[in-house]
């Protein structure tokens, strides 16, 4: 904030409140203010308070977002204790850093309220300035708490793996397979390692719709599972608000020469990526790394996105340092975490796609989700 000539930072979106204070909002009408001296305040409703009051706020401010006495929306009820305490640290008038462009943001609940330009009238009176780029800098090297919750995150998706994948057979369509996967999220996560909030999202594609699996999201469909099939389970889980991004591709019941082989490969490529990945390394090159062994088998124009991006904060965020992207000019630095994420695509036959979390240590790559990493496991 010094070298950005600000005298605090404000924030609502709910992945920044987190950054700021340890507290993921539930609703998206919390905010984190922190000043130059690094003194944090969260600005939270009072309904939440059962949750926030217990992280790493310095101060923490509860407001009603509404009574029975009058419709009030949320930047009205929240516009008089923030001014309160712009007041009292005296940042009435002062530089303030904001949230001025667009980002991705996990869905903390099923509906989320965003503050979006309202941000600027609140803080009217302060010199505002966007800080896109100085958050998402931050956000990209996790401190020593931040990996440990990550992990935790990832501890749980692997209770929700296990069983999923227990469960795959012919016969069971695609969403069932889905909810299998999904259930343990919330029933194991929640209270596991003293969680307060866990779930996610978890998609199945089989047979010929697997080869739409790059596509910009993922969906499961009512397909039944046949003998021979690829299954790939894609998974975005959260464990108070730190963020997993994990697929597995199973074959049910057994797998083809053309299935084995492209598995094969994958693996191989994500361990050729894997290679790569210590401090000082280039993204564009831990991508490349995956993508030669596409190349000299024959099948790069199949390998149809990115190997990786940065994972944590964000469940799904290509813009997310660092972005392992053959245009990419990020360097990886140890605290950084992000997904390899190895596949091949081919129209009318299927996909398969082996995604894992690494995060970058001073002896190279951590590999945070190690569990279904051989040919044997993934056939089920």
């Amino acid at each position: 904030m010094e070298e950005a000539g600000l005298d605090a930072i404000a924030c609502s979106l709910p992945e920044n409140v987190l950054l700021m204070t340890g507290y993921f909002p539930v609703v998206g009408t919390s905010m984190a203010l922190m000043t130059r001296d690094c003194r944090v305040t969260l600005l939270a409703p009072e309904d939440e308070m059962g949750l926030a009051d217990r992280d790493g706020a310095d101060q923490v401010v509860g407001f009603q977002p509404g009574s029975l006495d009058k419709l009030t929306g949320a930047v009205e009820a929240i516009r008089e204790p923030l001014a309160r305490v712009l007041h009292e640290q005296g940042l009435a008038r002062a530089r303030v850093g904001y949230e001025g462009g667009a980002a991705y943001q996990p869905a903390p609940y099923i509906s989320m309220h965003l503050y979006g330009g309202a941000m600027a009238e609140l803080l009217e009176g302060a010199t505002l300035r966007p800080v896109d780029d100085l958050l998402a800098r931050m956000k990209a090297t996790l401190t020593t708490i931040e990996l440990d919750r990550l992990r935790r995150a990832c501890r749980i998706a692997n209770y929700g793996f296990q069983d999923g994948a227990g469960a795959l057979c012919p016969g069971r369509k695609e969403t069932a397979v889905a909810s299998t996967f999904r259930a343990p999220l919330s029933i194991m996560g929640t209270g596991f390692e003293g969680v307060s909030r866990a779930d996610g999202a978890v998609y199945c594609m089989s047979g010929p719709n697997s080869a739409q699996a790059f596509g910009a999201y993922a969906r499961s469909r009512p397909r039944e599972l046949e003998i021979g099939d690829f299954a790939l389970i894609h998974c975005n889980s959260h464990a108070d608000g730190y963020w997993t991004d994990i697929t597995r591709t199973y074959c049910v019941g057994e797998a083809g020469d053309r299935q084995w082989e492209m598995c094969c490969l994958i693996l191989e490529a994500g361990r050729a990526a894997f290679e790569i990945v210590r401090p000082g390394a280039r993204a564009a090159d831990v991508d490349r790394a995956a993508r030669d062994v596409f190349r000299a088998a024959g099948c790069a124009d199949a390998f149809k996105h990115g190997t990786g991006h940065g994972v944590g904060y964000a469940a799904i965020d290509h813009n997310a340092a660092p972005r392992l992207h053959p245009a990419s000019g990020d360097v990886l630095e140890s605290g950084m975490v992000f997904n390899v994420e190895p596949a091949l695509y081919f129209e009318g036959y299927g996909g398969a796609r082996h995604c894992n979390m690494v995060a970058v240590t001073e002896t190279g790559a951590d590999l945070l989700t190690p569990f279904h990493q051989t040919m044997e496991e993934l056939i089920r």
